[in-house]
């Protein structure tokens, strides 16, 4: 894991400059694989980045439990898709789901809180996937929509992104997508299409801490 007083970058400032280079027609439109994780988080990111990239999107959340969950957030997602008229222009890619891989992964940080080491991990565990999965599509980038959430590190993500980018060849786009109102925009989105808006994490300590916190208040 990263030292939190490393020097703070600007994600979104990384972005901008990557999609005005497309925007003005200097760059060919490129590939973007991009890791989902739940359809209100894909939503905003899908509704800003779907004119510049040709988008394959990709579940793969193996952390999430039970797997009725799963099932019903991968649903959400692929309805969106359907109902905001991307169907068409996306491509939509299922991932195995492999919950047993997660809690390997997670085996001995059980007791650790949430937005910590773990989550970490966790990060990486879905990105890895996804470098390699748009290594097999030959992308010309990868990202995760997980920076638009509050309760998630955009600066592990990113850390994460342009390591995995030097070890698969492929490259990282960098992001901060809460940035821009781009959370709030998703909160609006997911009212629009009526959108399951999870109360956890997806995994079953998140749920044990959301749970705990009901119970407390």
């Amino acid at each position: 894991m990263p030292e939190n007083n490393q020097p703070k970058i600007n994600y979104q400032k990384k972005l901008d400059g990557i999609l005005k280079e497309i925007g003005n027609g200097k760059r060919e439109k490129p590939t973007l694989l991009l890791h989902a994780c739940c359809a209100p988080c894909s939503s905003y990111v899908l509704e800003y980045l779907h004119s510049y990239f040709r988008i394959l999107l990709f579940y793969y959340n193996p952390n999430i439990s039970p797997e009725p969950e799963y099932i019903k957030r991968v649903g959400e997602l692929r309805r969106f898709v359907e109902e905001a008229g991307y169907e068409q222009q996306i491509t939509f890619i299922e991932g195995p789901y492999d919950p047993e891989r997660f809690f390997a992964m997670s085996r001995g940080m059980e007791d650790l809180p949430e937005r910590g080491e773990r989550c970490y991990h966790c990060y990486e565990l879905r990105m890895r996937e996804s470098a390699a999965e748009a290594v097999k599509h030959h992308a010309d980038y990868f990202a995760t929509t997980l920076s638009i959430s509050p309760h998630k590190n955009a600066d592990w993500i990113n850390e994460i992104g342009e390591r995995l980018a030097r070890e698969y060849g492929v490259a990282h786009l960098p992001s901060d997508f809460k940035k821009k109102s781009g959370y709030l925009r998703s909160i609006e989105l997911s009212r629009k299409y009526d959108l399951y808006r999870q109360d956890y994490c997806g995994c079953v300590f998140s749920k044990a801490a959301a749970d705990g916190r009901i119970r407390s208040s």
